[in-house]
């Protein structure tokens, strides 16, 4: 009986193993004005990639404004219910699993970290306003049959001061989808969040800085990130949570390690070689992890053969060296 005992054991292991050995390796594919096609598809496929990330977005005008604007006819096609189902259905009948990512939009790119209301009866009607954001699009993502519905994106002040809120979203959620959920917290706010033990994975927009230096090498990446690799290591084991890379990513330019967030328009110049160290870096770091479930590149466009290239310095790594550096890690399975 002993043995027997020890052969089950084993092979629960096993199974446990695999669960987490097949990697998310995700695309975070970027919502546009028109529907897509096979064309658009494909070059997902011919990087290895298995998942991607589908973002309807909600509108908000001001930092302190609880109004939340979302499935709009003025929207792009990408960004409302119907487009998440024409997204999601192609992606499916590719093989491709979707993680079904609500967020909001501050107007002029405000960070959605700093959304913070001026009075109570203003955090009541936001959040009776993104109940209903979110539980439009979780009905939704089970109607689809997505793979993981993220609950929120980067609002540390929101979940911070409204604890009680988000637990009780969370509880909602569940009464209408029946899969994994997540919550995508910026690279500063994952250790904060209170309601992880609630989820199936601990969501992380890993933008962390990583070095200083102009063009920094794949060796001196991998240093950075000893001790942000620790601490999330910590983490998944205090929540017996996996950790989720709900969005990583460089950009091809000068300095992409020191401060990997930036998304201005600045013209710093171009450097391919540091967003593919970069995005190497990363990938030998954290894929091989048992505790780590996998991630979604930031960002990609769907119309691939006029995106990105050798003069654009912003994240996408289409038509990038770093591209080819994806399909070959993404390619381990």
């Amino acid at each position: 009986m002993k043995k027997i005992g020890l052969l089950l054991l084993c092979c629960l292991q096993f199974s446990c193993n695999s669960q987490v050995s097949k990697k998310i390796n995700g695309v975070s594919f970027v919502s546009s004005r028109d529907k897509v096609t096979q064309k658009n598809i494909t070059p997902i496929l011919t990087i290895n990639a298995n998942a991607a990330s589908v973002m309807p977005f909600g509108f908000i005008r001001d930092i302190n404004d609880p109004q939340l604007i979302f499935n709009s006819d003025r929207q792009w096609f990408g960004e409302r219910k119907d487009g998440i189902k024409h997204y999601t259905d192609i992606l499916h009948k590719n093989g491709i699993d979707v993680m079904l990512k609500p967020q909001i939009w501050i107007r002029d790119g405000k960070f959605t970290g700093t959304l913070e209301m001026d009075s109570e009866e203003h955090w009541l009607t936001l959040e009776k306003s993104y109940l209903n954001f979110i539980l439009t699009y979780a009905t939704l993502a089970q109607e689809v049959n997505v793979d993981v519905f993220c609950i929120g994106t980067e609002l540390e002040k929101f979940v911070l001061q409204r604890p009680e809120f988000w637990s009780k979203l969370i509880v909602e959620v569940k009464k209408v989808y029946k899969g994994k959920l997540t919550y995508a917290a910026n690279w500063d706010e994952y250790p904060k969040v209170p309601f992880w033990s609630k989820l199936d994975y601990v969501g992380v927009d890993a933008y962390f800085p990583l070095s200083k230096e102009k063009h920094p090498t794949v060796a001196q990446l991998k240093q950075g990130w000893q001790p942000h690799k620790k601490a999330l290591k910590q983490m998944s084991s205090s929540v017996n949570k996996p950790i989720l890379f709900t969005e990583y990513g460089y950009r091809s330019m000068d300095y992409t390690g020191e401060k990997p967030w930036l998304v201005d328009r600045n013209k710093t110049n171009v450097n391919l070689e540091a967003q593919s160290n970069a995005t190497k870096a990363i990938l030998e770091m954290f894929w091989t992890e048992d505790w780590f479930a996998g991630g979604y590149v930031w960002k990609w466009f769907i119309d691939h053969d006029n995106v990105g290239g050798e003069d654009d310095n912003r994240f996408t790594p289409q038509n990038k060296p770093a591209e080819l550096v994806l399909k070959q890690y993404y390619g381990f399975k």
